[in-house]
């Protein structure tokens, strides 16, 4: 017992008041959960409605896919469990001039009374929802279970048989419309398929979007109308679809659709002067042509194509009819932003107590060439004043830096063609860098140079990225001796990882990415592969050798390695204050050939914000590797292959204050082995025991244009332990050992 109360007093004086605030925040929810006031509110005679239970007498309907159609929803809770919002409403006064029960009203959640108006309403548009999914036959019935002043609703639904789609007739008044649906559209109804109204709508809306695309500029969905007649003794249902004539009145009379081509072609400056793009841009970018027919996806397409040019602010189409034909003229009106904008961004820094400032400056032209080309050129300078660096000179650090960018709003490449060029949404990139970086313990520079391509396909939720070209060269012009003495050069110290990246290198490097997001399903796959086309050149033109046998390329080595990322993430969405979302990530790398060692930016490492919440950056892993010296175990808690595995519970908590509970799984390990990195290479017989396991709870203050995170998480699972207490500290928790706080911006995934 003195054992335990001597570790307890153990904690520093901060945990202890961390301590305070958590049985704080317990003692208040708990007051809150167990409040037997929080119908207080209900008035006699009335009822909270505590519960809402929607269900199926018919064994596999989904019946709570229905449940939108439900007026009134119950009070809302937090995690799907704690009615926090109603309990805070119910612990106000019913004395309303004062301060803290109008604040404790605005700040909590008036209780829903159970309404049976909206109860009757609810079954009808559940009957409504039921016989649009074919279920002509379908009722519903209400029955409500009272105990005291809560009561608990439940809506049966009786679905009965479907019915499906017998025969089709295809009623088309419009004899042009008539020849060309013959010979060029798929009629989409067919006997067999359910009758549901969605069946009906998507045909309804397939049909009106092919002529729409095929010159019948004034067609709309009002001119198609079904028929539906059951057949007696049966669950099938003879339908009719009519198309009309085109009346553009009631009291006109009917006649054919119109069927229109392009006149003309306008381009308009939506602002005072004349528009300031080049007249191809224009014209590359309109899909709409001269003497074509009409067709909605190319004035959809022009939108599009205008809409990612940085140059524009906003674009306006109209089509203007030539009396007595069926012309069309086009007027896009083009409204473009100020070329150049210049933006300043001041940076504060504490790195282990040390502080620093930084500061940055872009200057950004949007339109250079006036072709949409986005030009711009960043500054940036910091400095961080060093203490406590014993061994070196008393040197502070400063990092300078200037990176600039060109973008081209298209594929910029020979040998494609034309129309592939047109039809992608495409931009084209190079980039250039320059780095300097002076420490008390080495000066850096790093040279990057890029050429990339970005397009996407919005339709298929599809974001392509391809660099075709990206060059790293990283040099190291000064070395302190100290440095040298206690990491690189001493036999009883020498770290091979580190030794690698403080050395001349030389990265040539093509990589490709997709990524997808569908705003419930989302993955992201990259692959990159370094040095394989300076290695054949090696071969073939005999390259000068170092002192360690690797090739170089102007007296430097050059990188040789393969890398694959892949990360999965799926959002289950059940209300609209609470989601659970689940992820995954793997990452593997390997260096071989020209490499032993993977360059120190393309290692993997893991803890911190975005990774196993409960370890700060750069501090889990390798595999059971438990870190020696703190000054230079960043470089060794990194790795050759990743693994994460999160399940987080969202939850809306009151005006823009979100929650988040959570679980982190993952490691990181190395596929060779590296004597400064004891228990970190991969088996396959023992990494599920190295996996580290972390879990916690986060605030969120959502912005909607940025969100900014406050994660606290916990170790549960410590593989660099064996011993009980410390490899599952989720039974022996110690605020100072196990509690890590990361403040970001963004969700973690």
């Amino acid at each position: 017992m003195r054992k335990n109360l001597q570790s307890f007093y153990y904690l520093c004086p901060i945990n202890l008041r961390i301590l305070k605030i958590f049985k704080l925040i317990i003692f208040v929810f708990s007051l809150l959960l167990s409040a037997c006031t929080v119908t207080k509110f209900v008035p006699q005679k009335q009822y909270l409605l505590d519960r809402v239970e929607i269900k199926s007498d018919q064994r596999g309907f989904d019946a709570a896919s229905l449940a939108p159609y439900i007026h009134q929803k119950p009070n809302s809770k937090w995690f799907s469990m704690f009615r926090i919002p109603l309990a805070v409403y119910s612990v106000s006064g019913r004395d309303t001039s004062r301060w803290i029960n109008r604040r404790l009203q605005k700040i909590g959640e008036k209780p829903i009374i159970f309404d049976t108006l909206q109860a009757r309403l609810s079954c009808q548009d559940l009957r409504t929802a039921l016989q649009n999914l074919g279920y002509m036959h379908a009722s519903v019935s209400f029955n409500a279970k009272v105990r005291g002043k809560k009561l608990h609703a439940i809506y049966t639904l009786h679905p009965d048989e479907p019915f499906y789609i017998g025969a089709v007739n295809y009623d088309i008044q419009d004899d042009s419309i008539a020849r060309l649906m013959n010979n060029s559209y798929k009629m989409g109804l067919r006997a067999g398929m359910p009758f549901t109204v969605n069946t009906l709508n998507e045909e309804r809306k397939r049909l009106t979007e092919f002529l729409q695309n095929h010159g019948y500029f004034k067609f709309h969905k009002d001119f198609i109308q079904y028929t539906a007649d059951s057949i007696k003794g049966s669950n099938k249902v003879q339908i009719g679809l009519h198309l009309y004539k085109y009346r553009p009145s009631i009291d006109s009379a009917e006649n054919f659709h119109p069927r229109y081509k392009i006149g003309q072609v306008n381009f308009l400056s939506g602002d005072s002067d004349r528009i300031h793009l080049r007249r191809h841009v224009l014209e590359v970018n309109t899909d709409i042509k001269p003497s074509n027919e009409y067709r909605a996806r190319d004035l959809q397409s022009t939108y599009n194509n205008f809409s990612r040019l940085q140059a524009v602010r906003y674009t306006n189409i109209r089509f203007v009819e030539h009396p007595d034909t069926n012309l069309l003229d086009c007027n896009i009106q083009i409204s473009t932003n100020k070329p150049s904008t210049i933006s300043f961004q001041p940076e504060g820094t504490n790195t282990a107590g040390d502080l620093g400032a930084a500061a940055s400056l872009t200057y950004t032209n949007r339109n250079l060439f006036r072709g949409s080309e986005q030009f711009s050129v960043a500054l940036r300078g910091a400095f961080e004043a060093i203490t406590r660096l014993e061994g070196y000179s008393d040197r502070n650090y400063q990092e300078y830096s200037i990176e600039t960018k060109l973008t081209f709003p298209q594929f910029v490449a020979p040998f494609l063609s034309t129309t592939f060029r047109h039809r992608q949404m495409a931009t084209s990139e190079l980039a250039v860098s320059w780095n300097f970086q002076n420490r008390p313990e080495f000066y850096r520079r790093v040279f990057s140079t890029a050429w990339r391509y970005r397009w996407s396909e919005p339709r298929r939720h599809l974001n392509y990225r391809f660099d075709l070209l990206d060059l790293n060269y990283v040099y190291m012009p000064w070395i302190s001796e100290t440095f040298k003495h206690d990491y690189l050069d001493s036999v009883s110290n020498r770290n091979a990882i580190l030794r690698y990246n403080y050395e001349d290198l030389f990265i040539m490097k093509i990589g490709f990415g997709l990524t997808y997001s569908d705003g419930v399903n989302a993955f992201r796959a990259n692959v990159e592969t370094a040095g394989n086309l300076l290695n054949a050149v090696a071969k073939s033109f005999h390259f000068r050798q170092n002192a360690i046998g690797q090739n170089t390329f102007l007296n430097i080595a050059y990188a040789q390695y393969a890398k694959f990322d892949f990360y999965y993430t799926r959002l289950l969405q059940f209300d609209l204050r609470n989601a659970l979302a689940m992820h995954m990530g793997f990452g593997l790398a390997y260096p071989y050939g020209n490499s032993t060692v993977l360059p120190f930016e393309k290692r993997y490492f893991s803890g911190g914000a975005n990774s196993v919440r409960g370890w700060g950056v750069r501090e889990l892993g390798p595999g059971s590797y438990r870190g020696t010296d703190g000054r230079i175990d960043f470089i060794n808690h990194t790795g050759d292959l990743k693994l994460d595995m999160n399940i987080e519970y969202r939850t809306s908590l009151f005006w823009k204050l979100h929650g988040a509970a959570f679980v982190d799984a993952g490691n990181i390990w190395t596929l060779r082995d590296y004597a400064n990195q004891l228990g970190g290479k991969f088996y396959f017989k023992d990494f599920y025991k190295q996996i580290a396991v972390a879990y916690g709870l986060g605030l969120r203050l959502n912005f909607d244009y940025f969100i900014l995170r406050l994660d606290m998480g916990m170790k549960a699972v410590n593989p660099a332990y064996t011993d009980k207490d410390s490899h599952y500290p989720f039974l022996h928790p110690r605020l100072k050992r196990d509690l890590n706080l990361h403040f970001a911006v963004g969700l973690p995934f």
